[in-house]
């Protein structure tokens, strides 16, 4: 078997189809210049038949693609024809075609244009001889040279590896891995055995300690039967004492219906009774009612009164204080008068002294004007004056003078004058306003007084009217008593006829009254019973007739 072929296209440099002429089955060279793709025509094979170029990934794949000018290569694929005419290929074919087309998505393989996987196709590369634990079947560039400056033990190395010692020892390796694995297994499998043996050892106590409880077993139960046995016939005598006890319970049954029918008469009894007493209830209920109002209507009386004696009250402080404050004012007018008095005194003697001085001013006047003619009479109007005009001016002059001094004194005593008048009408005022609070002051003693007495009538009132609530509260609590010890005597007689009823006719009669109570049902009284009225030497009579007695 020999490399018949090679195709490529689109695979690294190669970017057409290109196809070599039919190779030689001794030995073939490859010789062109540099860059021409001879390295990428090795790799072009090894692409196809070595395990270099496994596991691609995208962009491993997309380097392997022709990447040159024009337009872009999207797959690309390797294709190596086979001469098989030795049958090395385990194809009954001369001529075998195997493809690998990679694309950036994809990796295939193709036999013959079928489409293979990629373990099928190493499978069939094996039973070639194209082996992976050998892969010098393609030799690379280099190798030689490195084969020929290999150290002896590194050369010894590289035959066992052509030579496939090197599988056998990693198998033999392997084996020994599996057999520790098995000796450890087994060691685990005799642990397990033993732990078997153990349980089943165990197992066979626990089925001797069975037999051991079954047999006690069937001795527990006949035990319990024969104890069952006992307590049956235990059970028949006391049956038949219970028997003879539930006829002793008739017997008393009887009686106890006769004890009913007493009952009954008593109850009735009792209604009556409980009739009377519910309208004397209700006759004191009214009483208390009238009782009730009167004692609202004075206790409005009342706090009316209150209410007004309080205002009176009021009315009186207020007085008082308007009275205390008039004595103030009248005290304070009083001080003013007397302070006003004073100084009228005063401006009296001021004005005294101001008209004696007037007087002797004025005789003073008239002195000079004697000493003044009897100097003129002496000197003459002729030596005193210059003339008649300055005399005349002169003259005129101590006149203005002299009226001028007369009219301020007789402004001063207008003055003087109508202040006095003013301080004597202030004081008949306030002696006015005293006399008129005097008079009020009297009136409202005398309107105080009149409450006062008032008063007292009302609180006298107000105590006869708690003293006749307090009776009529021990009137009530007295009914309230009665009230509730006949509702006590009710229950009981009620229990009793309860207990004196069959039961199924006391829950019918109770279901009944719920319902009319519950869904306001009108036109049902209750039972016949209850609504005859009848004299007491009647009551055995009336309740044996409905029973059919």
């Amino acid at each position: 078997m020999y490399i018949k072929k090679v195709i490529i296209e689109g695979f690294k440099s190669y970017r057409e189809e290109t196809s070599t002429e039919p190779f030689s089955p001794k030995v073939n060279v490859v010789v062109g210049a540099n860059g021409s793709g001879k390295s990428n025509f090795f790799h072009a094979i090894r692409f196809v038949l070595s395990d270099m170029f496994q596991n691609l990934r995208s962009e491993d794949r997309g380097a392997l693609l022709h990447e040159g000018a024009g337009h872009s290569v999207v797959s690309a694929f390797v294709e190596i024809i086979f001469d098989n005419s030795d049958n090395r290929i385990p194809v009954d074919k001369e001529e075998v075609r195997l493809r690998r087309t990679v694309a950036s998505k994809k990796d295939e393989y193709y036999l013959d244009g079928k489409h293979v996987s990629k373990t099928e196709v190493m499978n069939l590369l094996e039973s070639a001889g194209f082996s992976r634990s050998n892969p010098y079947y393609v030799v690379q560039q280099g190798k030689i040279a490195s084969l020929t400056l290999m150290k002896d033990s590194e050369r010894l190395d590289l035959l066992k590896e052509i030579g496939g010692t090197r599988v056998y020892e990693d198998r033999r390796r392997e084996s020994l891995k599996i057999m520790q694995e098995t000796a450890n297994k087994r060691k685990q499998i005799d642990q397990v055995v033993r732990y078997l043996e153990e349980r089943l050892r165990e197992l066979d106590e626990e089925k001797e300690e069975l037999k051991k409880y079954q047999q006690l077993d069937k001795q527990r139960r006949s035990l319990e039967y024969t104890i069952l046995d006992h307590e049956l016939n235990d059970a028949r005598n006391e049956l038949a004492s219970m028997d003879d006890n539930r006829r002793q319970i008739s017997e008393r049954m009887s009686q106890a219906d006769n004890e009913v029918v007493e009952l009954r008469e008593r109850v009735k009894s009792l209604e009556k009774e409980i009739k009377a007493s519910t309208k004397g209830i209700n006759e004191t209920k009214s009483e208390k009612e009238d009782a009730e109002k009167k004692r609202t209507e004075a206790l409005k009386v009342v706090s009316q009164i209150e209410l007004d004696l309080r205002d009176l009250k009021d009315r009186i402080s207020s007085e008082k204080r308007a009275k205390d404050e008039a004595v103030r004012e009248l005290n304070s007018m009083r001080k003013e008068s007397e302070k006003s008095k004073s100084e009228l005194a005063q401006i009296s003697k001021v004005h005294a002294a101001k008209l004696k001085e007037e007087e002797d001013i004025s005789k003073s006047i008239m002195d000079r004007e004697k000493r003044l003619s009897i100097l003129y009479q002496k000197q003459g109007r002729a030596t005193q004056f210059k003339n008649e005009a300055a005399r005349d001016e002169w003259l005129r002059k101590e006149i203005h003078d002299l009226e001028r001094v007369l009219l301020s004194n007789r402004k001063q005593e207008s003055l003087l004058q109508e202040e006095s008048q003013k301080l004597k009408d202030e004081i008949n005022k306030l002696t006015n306003h005293i006399e008129s609070r005097r008079s009020e002051s009297s009136k409202l003693e005398a309107v105080l007084a009149d409450k006062q007495k008032h008063h007292n009538d009302f609180t006298k009132q107000k105590n006869a009217l708690q003293d006749e609530r307090k009776s009529f509260w021990k009137e009530e609590n007295s009914v309230t008593a009665e009230i509730d010890r006949l509702k006590e005597d009710l229950v009981k007689a009620q229990k009793s006829l309860d207990h004196a009823t069959p039961g199924d006719i006391r829950r019918g009669l109770n279901s009944v009254s719920r319902i009319i109570r519950d869904h306001g049902i009108g036109g049902v009284f209750g039972p016949v019973l209850e609504l005859v009225d009848c004299e007491e030497k009647f009551f055995t009579a009336v309740e044996l007739v409905p029973c059919g007695g």
